[in-house]
């Protein structure tokens, strides 16, 4: 009964960790965009996204993410196996506390005012937290190595569609600028 809890808990704090890293980079790219207006309106726009993207990361991000790596080692230990497809499972989950990190990297970077990277590749970077929501989410429902080779492959497809609908929206955006 206690296990169940606990998966509740995670799966909840995984909702909210991923809510954060979803709207994280889109403050990200929206700090980067507000760099080309012209003053005061650059200003005004980089101190709000500024205080948003605090109060996002450190009230709602990384809290979440600690507690669905301290819920997770929970059911870990109480599950009391470690199958291939958990296995599989964690390396995603690892990489996805890399991308949080990242995320972090870039962050502290604009909270100094230092701009890395445009905006397009910051919105390359938005659908990261995707590709790991998906291959996850598939890992842990289909349990299987045959549904994971499958889901590699759609994985692999849905990362081309993305790049693709990122391509197709900058040649919009650049089409309505001109």
């Amino acid at each position: 009964m206690n296990y169940l809890y606990i998966k509740a808990l995670h799966i909840i704090f995984i909702v909210t960790w991923f809510a954060g890293l979803f709207y994280m980079p889109r403050l990200l790219i929206y700090f980067v965009e507000a760099a080309d207006r012209p003053e005061p309106e650059k200003n005004i726009l980089q101190k709000q996204y500024a205080l948003m993207q605090r109060r996002l990361w450190y009230g709602i991000t990384w809290p979440s993410a600690l507690f669905t790596l301290v819920l997770g080692g929970g059911m870990f230990y109480l599950y009391g196996a470690f199958p291939q497809w958990l296995q599989f499972k964690l390396f995603f989950v690892a990489l996805l506390y890399v991308y949080h990190f990242w995320c972090h990297i870039i962050f502290k970077q604009q909270q100094a005012g230092i701009i890395k990277y445009s905006s397009l590749q910051l919105r390359i970077f938005n659908e990261v937290a995707t590709i790991f929501l998906v291959s996850i989410v598939f890992l842990v429902v289909l349990k299987s190595t045959l549904s994971m080779l499958w889901g590699l492959l759609g994985l692999i497809l849905f990362i081309a569609v993305l790049l693709m609908a990122i391509r197709i929206y900058k040649k919009i955006r650049e089409s309505k600028s001109t």
